[in-house]
């Protein structure tokens, strides 16, 4: 990487094109005083135009001077590229699960384009979408393809304009938040929706109610009237008065802490409540938290599928090469797409579902082959668990207890 960012610096440096627009703007000048002189004095066209030979020589030399010491960065730049990065080939799409399922991608395409505040390409992507669907491939051991792209998981919905109208709400509300420091419209938003989130747990209304009395405490009303740094204390402190009451019970210690930190006005910053007035990050920390109470609201998830998915992908695409490198020099063929062959290491953030391998086959436990817990409280596979039994009592193979299959039960993860 030591190269690579060699040759990222030279090329900042040497490899950009600052010296060549200035001799492009010379270049520029000088025929504008030759058409000037021309225009003043026509009678002298021909003197004028051949004294301006060789400046403008000179100029396009300079250019193309310019020009090669940048193609030549450029070039240098790309080389160091192509040896660290080599090209590889993407692995087979012999065995692709969702061939078969075209209005998936378009529907996960589509409402990224939502998600994204992209409305009017979302919406010229779904006629297109609908008007010519793309034609389903079934893949061996995949489900049967849908008949219409209108039938995929109420694509319809995508198309209504109330859907559309959430999305342009939840853009207003983070502009204003993101960008004006303004956070009424999402207190609004917060209290119309305060019964719906309190029973989700959520702190969202506490906690935008909180960075408003930050906000307000730090003198951050600037109209003309907030003239004082005391000012600003005294309309935080009535804001308190106003919209804590109803979050005493489940926010009592946050909100004394915020009166408290009256006190150390004059020395906040070496106060015990520093942390809370001087967050540079709680702006975008309440921003998060918004997006994710909204979209789940509208029963989804807070960040785009289609994000998480291409994100997820490139991290499995190393493995993904290397393994298809073993199975070709093997003659070996993956034909299992229920799951992969091998095992993918996502970060924590990527983990939405349990999963349970069985502790006596070794594999990874599907809707076809469930866990099973016998009474000892031992989970195995549901198929680890008959060929154990045989129809009749067996023991545990991690225990001395005894039991019979029916006498197990499905495990829901």
């Amino acid at each position: 990487m030591d190269v690579l960012q060699k040759e990222h610096e030279g090329l900042s440096k040497d490899g950009n094109l600052s010296k060549s627009i200035e001799d492009v703007q010379k270049t520029i000048e000088l025929l504008e005083k030759a058409r000037d002189t021309i225009s003043t004095n026509p009678g002298s066209a021909s003197i004028t135009l051949a004294k301006l030979q060789n400046p403008v020589k000179k100029s396009f030399d300079a250019i193309h001077a310019d020009l090669k010491e940048v193609y030549g960065c450029l070039g240098s730049y790309g080389k160091a590229l192509d040896k660290k990065f080599k090209d590889k080939p993407l692995p087979t799409t012999e065995y692709d699960a969702l061939s078969s399922h075209p209005a998936l991608i378009n529907r996960a395409i589509a409402m990224h384009l939502l998600r994204e505040g992209q409305f009017s390409v979302a919406s010229t992507f779904l006629t297109e979408a609908t008007a010519h669907p793309p034609r389903a491939e079934p893949t061996p051991g995949s489900p049967n393809p849908y008949d219409t792209l209108e039938q995929d998981l109420g694509i319809d919905s995508l198309r209504s304009e109330a859907l559309r109208k959430q999305f342009a709400n939840m853009y207003h509300i983070l502009h204003e938040l993101k960008t004006e420091r303004n956070l009424i419209p999402a207190i609004e938003w917060a209290r119309t929706n305060s019964e719906v989130l309190e029973a989700r747990g959520s702190n969202l209304e506490f906690e935008l109610g909180k960075l408003q009395f930050v906000w307000l405490f730090m003198s951050g009303d600037n109209k003309p009237h907030a003239k004082t740094t005391f000012e600003g204390k005294h309309k935080a402190l009535e804001y308190a008065r106003r919209e804590f009451g109803v979050f005493q019970r489940r926010y009592l210690r946050e909100i004394q802490q915020l009166g408290g930190a009256m006190a150390f006005c004059p020395n906040l910053q070496q106060s015990p409540y520093c942390r809370i007035f001087h967050n540079d990050n709680a702006w975008e920390e309440v921003a998060s938290s918004f997006t994710r109470e909204f979209c789940s609201l509208l029963g989804l998830s807070a960040d785009s599928p289609l994000y998480i998915a291409a994100t997820a992908g490139a991290i499995a695409l190393p493995t993904l090469l290397k393994l298809q490198t073993i199975m070709k020099e093997k003659r070996t063929e993956w034909t299992t797409q229920n799951e992969l062959p091998v095992e993918i290491p996502l970060p924590p953030a990527y983990h939405f579902h349990s999963i349970f391998v069985c502790p006596v086959s070794k594999e990874q436990t599907t809707d076809d082959n469930p866990p099973m817990m016998m009474p000892c409280g031992h989970v195995v596979a549901q198929e680890s668990l008959m060929r154990l039994s045989k129809g009749g009592r067996f023991k545990c193979p991690y225990c001395p207890g005894e039991s019979h299959p029916r006498d197990a039960k499905k495990v829901f993860l």
